[in-house]
C-alpha cells in the first residue's frame, strides 16, 4: 500500500484487470445461457402432413424459432466431390492449408502454425425430407452458409510435405520458419444425411423454408439430433458459468485483500493518533503538576512518572523504577545503550 493507505499502481491494475475479465465472462455466459434456453424453448414440428397446417394457423406464417429433423435432398443438380468417386452433396468446401514451425524468441521453442492459403465453399439448393419416403413435405434450407454450426463431413484429406535442401535448412532456422508442408482437404454434406435445423419456419406461397431467425438467436443445422445439440450447449454454459464464478472469487478476494491493508492502516493511523493523544495529556499533567520545571524530570520511558533511577557505570540519570524493571533482559541504559552494573535510587529533597 502507497502512503495515505490507497493501493499502490500495479494492486489497482490488478484489480481492474480481474473486474474486466469477470465482466467479460459474464457477459459471455450470459450470451450462452440465453442461447440455450432460446434453443430448449424452440418449437418441435415434424415433416408431416400437419406442418403446413401449423404454419397456416401460426401468426404470418411463420413460427420465429422452430426445430425440424429430415434428410438432405438436392433441389436440382448435386456436387460431386473432386477425388471421391459417387460422393455427392449439397455442400462443398476445398480449403488448402498451410503448416509450419516458427521459432517463439521469447520461450525459445518451436511452435506449431496454421494458416489457410486457399478456401473456396459450393453450394446448391437442398430441401429436408423426411426420413420415411411417401410424406411428400418438403422444407427448403435458405442461407446454409450464414449457419452457426453446420456439420460438413470431411471425406478427402491428404498432407504434401515439403521437400527441403541443406540450404533451405539453415534459411529457414536463420528466418525462424520451417514449412512443414500443405494440407489439402475437402468437406461436403453429403445427400441423404440426417440433419437437425433450427431457425426461422415459414410458408412463403407454397415453400416451407427453412432460414436465419430474426430475433438474434443462432442458425443451426446439425448432423446431432436435438437432445444432443442441446446438452453440448449447456456444457457451454457450464464451462462458462464456472470461470466466471472462479474468476468473480479471485476478484473478490483481490478487492478484500486492498480493504483489509487499508482498514489495518487506518487502525494504525488511529493508534498513532491516540499515543500521540495520551502523551500530550500526559505533559500536560506533568506541566500542571509541577509547575513547569519538572518536565525535564520526566521518565525518558513512559514521560509521565519523574526519574528516580541511576545507572551505573554510564551515570545517567533518564528512567523511573518501573521502568527500569520493565527493560528488557540484560538491562541497558537508553541513553547510549550501556551495559547496567547497578542502580542507585535518586533522592530528590
Amino acid at each position: 500500500m502507497e502512503s495515505g493507505g490507497r493501493p499502490s499502481a500495479a494492486q489497482a491494475a490488478l484489480l481492474a484487470a480481474s473486474t474486466a475479465i469477470t465482466a467479460l465472462l459474464y457477459s459471455v455466459y450470459r450470451q450462452k445461457a440465453r442461447v440455450a434456453r432460446g434453443l430448449e424453448g424452440a418449437r418441435k414440428v415434424r415433416l408431416d402432413g400437419d406442418l403446413r397446417a401449423v404454419l397456416l394457423e401460426a401468426p404470418g406464417r411463420c413460427v420465429p424459432y422452430a426445430v425440424i429433423e429430415g434428410v438432405v435432398r438436392s433441389v436440382k443438380e448435386t456436387l460431386s466431390s473432386q477425388f471421391v468417386e459417387n460422393c455427392k452433396g449439397v455442400v462443398q468446401r476445398l480449403t488448402l492449408q498451410e503448416h509450419k514451425m516458427v521459432w517463439n524468441r521469447t520461450t525459445h521453442l518451436w511452435n506449431d502454425y496454421e494458416k489457410i492459403i486457399h478456401q473456396r465453399t459450393n453450394t446448391t439448393p437442398f430441401d429436408l425430407v423426411p426420413a420415411e419416403d411417401g410424406a411428400g413435405v418438403t422444407v427448403r434450407v435458405m442461407k446454409p452458409l450464414d449457419a452457426a454450426e453446420l456439420s460438413l463431413e470431411t471425406v478427402y484429406e491428404k498432407f504434401h510435405p515439403s521437400v527441403q535442401s541443406f540450404t533451405d535448412v539453415i534459411g529457414h532456422y536463420i528466418s525462424g520458419e520451417r514449412p512443414k508442408g500443405i494440407q489439402e482437404t475437402e468437406q461436403m454434406l453429403k445427400v441423404g444425411t440426417a440433419l437437425t435445423g433450427v431457425g426461422e419456419l415459414v410458408l412463403d406461397n407454397a415453400t416451407i423454408k427453412l432460414q436465419p431467425p430474426k430475433q438474434g438467436m443462432p442458425y443451426y443445422l446439425s448432423a446431432l439430433d436435438f437432445e444432443s445439440l442441446l446438452q453440448k450447449q449447456e456444457s457451454g454454459v457450464r464451462f462458462w458459468k464456472i470461470l466466471t464464478v472462479i474468476f468473480g472469487f479471485a476478484t473478490c478476494a483481490i478487492l478484500f485483500f486492498l480493504l483489509r491493508k487499508q482498514y489495518r492502516h487506518h487502525r494504525e493511523r488511529q493508534h498513532l493518533r491516540q499515543m500521540q493523544e495520551e502523551f500530550r495529556q500526559a505533559q500536560e499533567r506533568l506541566m500542571n503538576a509541577e509547575g513547569g520545571e519538572t518536565l525535564k524530570n520526566a521518565c525518558v520511558v513512559c514521560l509521565s512518572s519523574t526519574k528516580s533511577c541511576v545507572f551505573l557505570e554510564c551515570g545517567h540519570v533518564c528512567s523511573c523504577h518501573e521502568c527500569y524493571q520493565a527493560l528488557p533482559e540484560p538491562k541497558k541504559c537508553p541513553i547510549c545503550r550501556q551495559g547496567i552494573t547497578r542502580v542507585v535510587p535518586l533522592y530528590n529533597s
